[in-house]
């Protein structure tokens, strides 16, 4: 039963994450931020107009590298206590005074790139030599020498970080401060609706009439704001064009890639080969989601409808830590513990309330413990979307404790693999512990519809229309909601052709999602999907020697491209083998189904 949120101060303490480990106190942030001022003038003093040599560039990198780790809490608090309720006033400005700080910080200090860069190669590499610590740095830094500008305009641009950040924060307050969603009427009665319980409970809701009012409410309200919410992402998208063409990149989809590590081909193939590939599949899918449910026609807003309801039980926080332990035991003690220590130190946010971010992520502050956002309802699916964020958890619990700051954070091509890696093994763990056909049928359903659909067909949409929204800012043009909305209607009905009924409102789901203020993210969704659906069927046959090698390469962290972690973990990503191999995958899993449905109805015969 779908109900209002209540406030922040209404939920329970123990539902909520304790960030008293990154900051004590509101007050202990302002003073933090006060050293860290005084501090980086020192440093400034102490380095700038003085990085001549190699020994003075690794002198400097070592302070360097101190003052970023010292950022990381302050910046971390003030972003996670504004996530958990944007309609705090005091959390809005502590985010928004941090934003300014940060700012004033990176053109204090952005002098470090350009005398680094101002050296000869030849002592830049002779700096490379001399620490590994280092190397990682160096060399990705020198990647960017082709596209760094003149000191003083390095120093400008640093200065304007906070403005250029946000249409972010605009798009949030927009989404979850101003909109505010009436109740809506379905079956002779009125039902609450938000954000939250939209996304969380009325999507999947079983009863038809009531799943397609509330999309129909839903909708009404985005098209409210479509003007201004696309008003701000042309914002977003002009800053990067033009910071495209200031750095002299050839469009801004090798600027966008640049710091992804991974060329063109690579971005286009998983797109290309998805839409072309996984969309008869998917179709497919649609028809037994019809047929199974009786619906009168197919339409964008049953998508998200679960095959067979009864077997999406309600499950309580504490037992889903079963589920999880279980599942991820294979990963070995250490990994365990981490998962232990995440529902006892309360490193995560289960609470539902008003003003809460949408959706769930991890944030993995270094020097300290990730912490989960999640806003849980009690469906059983949602042991798959904590096994997701704990799998980027556990990643840089690995990553941060052996590497160091400048060296933790992979590519962005790479970094949904440990998260999605997660899902299938809780996957795998299912099928393997039962035998009956309606169980398995819910768990590969949860596979298709949570991990494979989520992953690859939701983000990768957003990719397939993010790029033809990119094509027309390269062209120079720019972007209105009239506009959007044609291109994101376009890129719908063309995936699901004559089998999903692309319904009004089903055009303003670009609305929805803040990925697309996150550079070219959506599609790594399902690469790291490709990688991750690949190295699990490995720890499936080969066992503890491909558990070994994921460890290791959760542990490399960022000191490989993802071209070289893949291939760590046995994935050549340079050929379509791995994505084709997925895609035939998930048509044998939907196949599966299939076969399950008959025989489950069969035996009420």
């Amino acid at each position: 039963m779908v109900k209002s949120l209540p406030t922040r101060s209404e939920v329970s303490i123990e539902e909520t994450w304790n960030l008293e480990s990154l900051m004590a106190s509101p007050e202990a942030f302002d003073t933090a931020l006060e050293e860290l001022d005084q501090e980086t003038a020192a440093y400034a003093e102490k380095f700038q107009g003085r990085i001549t040599d190699a020994e003075s560039a690794l002198q400097a990198l070592e302070a360097y590298l101190e003052i970023a780790e010292k950022l990381v809490a302050p910046g971390t608090y003030a972003n996670l206590s504004y996530s958990t309720d944007q309609t705090d006033t005091a959390a809005q400005m502590r985010a928004g005074k941090f934003s300014a700080f940060s700012a004033k910080i990176s053109s204090r200090l952005a002098f470090v790139a350009s005398e680094l860069l101002e050296l000869p190669e030849p002592v830049l590499k002779q700096a490379m030599s001399q620490s590994q610590e280092f190397e990682g740095y160096l060399k990705k830094l020198l990647r960017k020498k082709p596209h760094q500008l003149h000191p003083a305009a390095e120093k400008a641009l640093a200065s304007y970080s906070s403005v250029f950040q946000s249409p972010y924060g605009l798009y949030n307050t927009t989404k979850m401060v101003d909109m505010d969603f009436p109740d809506f009427e379905a079956g002779g009665k009125s039902h609450p609706l938000s954000y939250v319980s939209f996304e969380g409970d009325w999507e999947a809701e079983t009863d038809t009439e009531l799943r397609r009012a509330a999309f129909k409410a839903f909708s009404d309200k985005l098209r409210d704001y479509q003007h201004t919410t696309a008003k701000t992402y042309d914002m977003q998208l002009q800053t990067e064009k033009t910071t495209a063409d200031l750095r002299g990149y050839s469009d801004i989809f090798e600027y966008l890639l640049s710091n992804q590590e991974v060329d063109r081909t690579l971005y286009d193939r998983q797109i290309d080969l998805i839409q072309t590939e996984l969309a008869p599949h998917m179709r497919k899918y649609a028809r037994l989601l019809q047929k199974t449910h009786g619906l009168d026609k197919m339409t964008f807003a049953d998508l998200k409808i679960s095959l067979d309801p009864e077997y999406d039980p309600e499950i309580t926080v504490e037992e889903s830590k079963q589920y999880i332990n279980e599942a991820l035991g294979i990963m070995g003690t250490d990994y365990l513990d981490m998962v232990e220590r995440s529902y006892n130190e309360r490193w995560i946010d289960f609470a539902q309330n008003k003003g809460k971010s949408t959706g769930a992520f991890c944030a993995s502050p270094y020097g300290d413990h990730p912490y989960i956002l999640i806003s849980w309802t009690g469906r059983m699916n949602e042991v798959f979307v904590l096994a997701h964020e704990l799998g980027h958890a556990g990643h840089f619990y690995h990553a941060n404790r052996e590497q160091n700051l400048f060296n933790a954070r992979p590519s962005l091509y790479f970094i949904e693999a440990p998260s999605t890696m997660n899902e299938m093994l809780v996957a795998n763990h299912l099928l393997k512990n039962s035998e009956d056909p309606k169980f398995k049928r819910w768990v590969i359903s949860s596979i298709v519809a949570r991990t494979y659909y989520h992953n690859f067909v939701t983000h990768l949409l957003e990719a397939a229309y993010q790029r033809e929204v990119y094509k027309k800012v390269d062209a120079g043009e720019n972007v209105n909601a009239g506009v959007l909305n044609a291109l994101k209607r376009g890129v719908l009905e063309e995936f699901w052709g004559d089998d999903v009924e692309v319904t009004e409102g089903a055009e303003l789901t670009w609305m929805r999602q803040p990925h697309y203020y996150m550079g070219l993210y959506p599609y790594t969704y399902s690469a790291g999907l490709t990688i991750s659906t690949q190295v699990s069927k490995r720890i499936l046959s080969e066992g503890q020697p491909a558990v070994d090698e994921w460890i290791d390469v959760l542990n490399a962290g960022g000191t490989k491209t993802p071209v070289e972690l893949s291939k760590m973990a046995g994935v050549d990503i340079t050929t379509e083998q791995p994505l084709r191999d997925t895609i035939a995958y998930i048509g044998e899993l939907i196949d599966e189904m299939e076969r399950l449905t008959e025989e489950i109805e069969q035996q009420k015969v």
